[in-house]
């Protein structure tokens, strides 16, 4: 993993941005050079050309979720992302190259580009499935614990792509410790000797998987000595923030969170994501005011007046707003004054709502919280105040989240589906704990591209 402005990024995912770039700006050049260069022409010329369409290209990719390790899918759905990408950013791709040097040779060549980047692509995408499944490159893991924290662990690791992490063993904490694995993996009873295990095995990293280290129920001193020795030992609460993005609220400590690094708010961070909030949701409101009107028209031919909902939710510091969204639902939605969660298939959330849902029109209006200062485009969902309340009582440092401005969009929407619960909102409060730990606008653009997927798959949509 390498550390990107504080979020975690895998060397593989940057290999494989890199490599797919090579890609791109070699089917550019290579598709001048060979229909192009009998004519005079010269791939050089078009190499400003190439770099715009590796840079459009790898962001289209980005946006369908081609970078994520996280996400277990198919080869096949692979390969249909990669060609959606290149189908639409065929014409991009064509009005761009327009308007540089060298760009009429790049639109002579576009389709022998998209044919060579599309064969280069789904080349490497074969070598990384046939390399993950030969277990070339996996990384070496010796888990200890054999509890619940130890197999969910292992599974979390199984969802990874290339290049994964291969667990070669269990080994028990403590003579008491429950097992929640089956009699077939891999397990070490802790009379075997840990450090000559570690070199037998050839582990490359260890992760504590044990919830209550207390009583000298880990092995410290075998411990310190693979880290002296080079082997990186991770608890559980750095295993789930650097592999999957998270902070597990179970096993969290509140000394964590006082003396962990991270949980930056400094004036500067804040001046520059106010100025880009600014500057985003005035852009986004000129482009999306026909869509807006659209809807508006749409909700009041449908079910009149109200077109905009205004509902009370809890902002940073705990301080409530009114968040402007377009209605969705019945204008009787709540007759009984009673707060509800929204369910799948609600049957309050009309026609035209169900389809601003999938498409997440409804929050459009709140380009307008955003410059107000009420949100930002990026950071927790802002909750109703009632919910609050309930989830507090129930679910540790969940105040924590208010420590930032709600947002538009956030980490845990694009991780997470809807959510609807209380377990759902202590899954969410995961995802919303590491961007407060953790959050640059680096990790702010990467959420906006991932929202793209969100909105184009339509995931966690109620």
């Amino acid at each position: 993993m390498v550390r990107v402005f504080r979020h975690h990024i895998p060397v593989g995912t940057i290999i494989q941005l890199l490599a797919d770039a090579g890609i791109f700006l070699g089917s550019v050049l290579l598709g001048v050079y060979v229909q192009l260069a009998p004519y005079g022409a010269s791939a050089s010329a078009v190499f400003e050309a190439g770099i715009v369409f590796a840079l459009l290209m790898l962001a289209l990719n980005s946006a369908f979720g081609l970078y994520r390790r996280d996400e277990a899918v198919t080869f096949a759905v692979i390969v249909g992302r990669l060609l959606l990408a290149l189908a639409l950013g065929s014409p991009l791709a064509y009005l761009l190259f327009y308007l540089m040097p060298g760009g009429q040779s790049a639109q002579m060549v576009l389709g022998y580009t998209l044919l060579y980047a599309a064969c280069g692509q789904i080349l490497l995408r074969q070598v990384m499935f046939t390399a993950r499944s030969a277990g070339i490159g996996a990384r070496r893991v010796l888990i200890v614990g054999v509890g619940t924290e130890a197999k969910t662990v292992e599974e979390s690791l199984k969802t990874l792509g290339y290049p994964r992490y291969a667990v070669v063993g269990f080994y028990q904490a403590g003579a008491g410790e429950a097992s929640a694995l089956p009699s077939t993996q891999r397990v070490y009873a802790r009379e075997n000797d840990f450090i000559e295990l570690v070199r037998r095995l050839r582990v490359q990293e260890v992760i504590v998987a044990v919830r209550e280290q207390r009583g000298g129920i880990l092995p410290l001193r075998e411990l310190l000595e693979c880290r002296i020795n080079g082997i990186p030992v991770t608890d559980l609460a750095g295993f789930y923030e650097r592999v999957r993005g998270e902070v597990p609220v179970e096993s969290l400590k509140a000394s964590w969170l006082i003396y962990g690094q991270g949980f930056a708010q400094d004036g500067l961070r804040t001046v520059i994501k106010r100025a880009f909030d600014i500057v985003a949701s005035t852009a986004l409101l000129v482009l999306a005011s026909p869509v807006m009107l659209l809807a508006a028209a749409a909700i009041y031919l449908e079910s009149g007046m109200p077109i905009i909902y205004r509902q009370e939710r809890v902002g940073r510091g705990g301080r409530t707003f009114m968040c402007l969204k377009f209605r969705s639902m019945r204008a009787d939605a709540e007759k009984d004054g009673v707060a509800r969660w929204a369910a799948a298939g609600d049957s309050r959330i009309t026609q035209v709502g169900r389809i601003m849902r999938k498409t997440r029109i409804d929050e459009l209006p709140q380009l307008i919280n955003v410059l107000r200062g009420d949100m930002s485009l990026v950071g927790p969902r802002p909750e109703r105040p009632c919910f609050v309340t309930e989830l507090k009582e129930q679910i540790r440092f969940y105040d924590v989240r208010h420590s930032v401005k709600p947002g538009l969009t956030g980490w845990a929407q694009v991780r997470y589906s809807y959510g609807a619960s209380v377990e759902d909102a202590s899954k969410k409060l995961e995802y919303d704990l590491y961007y407060v730990k953790n959050h640059s606008l680096f990790l702010d653009f990467l959420i906006l591209v991932e929202t793209v997927r969100v909105i184009l798959f339509r995931e966690g949509v109620h």
